[in-house]
């Protein structure tokens, strides 16, 4: 019997393993994944836009209260998430998977440039954006981002902060586990976990298709994307009921001419559409995968029933329970501004996507450009509405455990983990030595 059993090969098992391997190095872990490889969904390199997400440029992360001052608790709480990620990440023995990459945001229209300036005021006041640069100026705009300022009309304003990140993700995880297996952790491909199903001491038994049959061990996470609330279900937990998912899927635009992306180094973010969540905001991102540079700009969001980009079509309907049908309807007649984005951007034509891009991009050439599929999300629904975030979902005993949501989700995925660490293991005395971990 294992003392830990990681269900699927992402980032936050990669997290969570490497966390528990330094805090208990003589707990046996075994990771299985269904793939062929680790990192293969949410967590690959071109499967996301890569941002480091801190606050910086994503206004939904900042909000105006009934005063008028803007709200800057949340993009504060993410960036400090970040934060710590980045310090645990600096404790590996490299880091070739974060690159400096300046992050804006661009909005136009006089109410947008009037929130944007107050953004930038409030959240210049706090020491972690100190750093953050405002401009109307077109001609700062031509310094920050060349390619974005040729052709710009009408009122726009801008803001850069050169702290920003880009993160292959990807190859953080694939680091990740590689160094878990070197230290003597069981990483496995090809295995699929079928079932659940928890013995009388407390321990699991994983039904597992690929290899051996039957894996046991005292604790399971379940670090499975979109597919972790089926397994959840499968286990049996009280936890799991009431849940239901928004599977949400994704397009980008593409580019890999060194003669635009050597003039484009930033990922800009704009404002969302009405309803809309968190990962539907425009961007137009600088990307290094591989160690290659791109340009995405996206997403477009479609419609797709799978959970996963290697999901099944009928994820979607096997998901709908009689604890979760009434808070599903309640979210679909609360979210019409959705509803409709999703079925105005599954109906786009190229042309219509080459035009939003070129708010961002005016003389934008089509030919420059491909379509390129992004990764899959499963949006958690609960209680009638749709929630914007990652959230950790365990059992009342502590023994099996998973995380739920998006983004920003792997940018925070220490202190998730050590959230969830908390809930599952009150009793250990971690605190101390977690610190030395974040601190090298």
């Amino acid at each position: 019997m294992d003392d830990v059993i990681l269900v699927g090969g992402g980032i936050m098992s990669a997290t969570l393993g490497t966390l528990l391997q330094r805090l208990e190095p003589t707990w046996s872990i075994r990771v299985l994944e269904r793939l062929p490889r680790v990192a293969a969904e949410a967590s690959d390199g071109w499967n996301n836009a890569g941002t480091g997400h801190a606050g910086l440029c994503e206004t939904n992360y900042t909000t105006v209260r009934s005063d008028g001052s803007v709200d800057i608790d949340r993009a504060v709480g993410i960036a400090e998430q970040f934060a710590t990620t980045r310090r645990f990440w600096s404790t590996l023995p490299q880091v070739d998977f974060v690159h400096p990459v300046p992050h804006m945001t661009l909005v136009r229209g006089a109410e947008n440039v009037e929130f944007l300036r107050a953004r930038h005021s409030a959240l210049r006041a706090h020491p972690l954006f100190e750093a953050m640069e405002y401009t109307e100026d077109a001609a700062v705009l031509r310094q920050w981002a060349p390619l974005v300022a040729e052709g710009r009309t009408g009122q726009w304003a801008a803001t850069r902060d050169a702290t920003g990140t880009d993160v292959d993700f990807g190859a953080a995880t694939r680091q990740l586990f590689d160094a878990m297996s070197v230290a003597g952790a069981s990483v496995e491909t090809g295995r699929e976990v079928r079932g659940l199903s928890q013995d009388r001491d407390g321990s699991w038994r994983l039904d597992v298709r690929g290899g051996r049959p039957v894996e046991r061990a005292r604790f399971v996470f379940v670090g499975a994307g979109g597919w972790a609330l089926k397994l959840l279900r499968r286990a049996g937990i009280a936890e799991a009921r009431g849940y239901g998912l928004l599977p949400i899927s994704g397009q980008f635009l593409r580019c890999d001419r060194p003669e635009l992306t050597d003039r484009h180094d930033a990922k800009v973010y704009g404002t969302p559409p009405i309803g809309a969540p968190p990962m539907s905001v425009p961007h137009l991102d600088t990307r290094i995968v591989d160690g290659r540079r791109s340009v995405l700009f996206g997403p477009y969001a479609g419609a797709n029933p799978k959970f996963l980009k290697h999901g099944s079509l009928m994820d979607l309907p096997r998901s709908i329970n009689p604890d979760n049908i009434g808070s599903l309807l309640s979210m679909a007649r609360s979210n019409t501004p959705l509803i409709g984005l999703l079925l105005s951007e599954l109906t786009a034509t190229r042309s219509k996507k080459i035009a939003a891009l070129r708010e961002f991009l005016p003389r934008a050439d089509s030919a420059d450009w491909s379509i390129a599929g992004a990764g899959q999300r499963a949006q958690i629904v609960k209680n009638g509405a749709l929630q914007f975030g990652t959230e950790v979902v365990a059992s009342q005993d502590g023994t099996i455990a998973a995380v739920l949501g998006a983004s920003p989700g792997a940018s925070t995925a220490v202190p998730i983990m050590i959230e969830l660490m908390n809930r599952c293991f009150p009793e250990r005395q971690w605190d101390s030595r977690l610190n030395e971990l974040l601190t090298g």
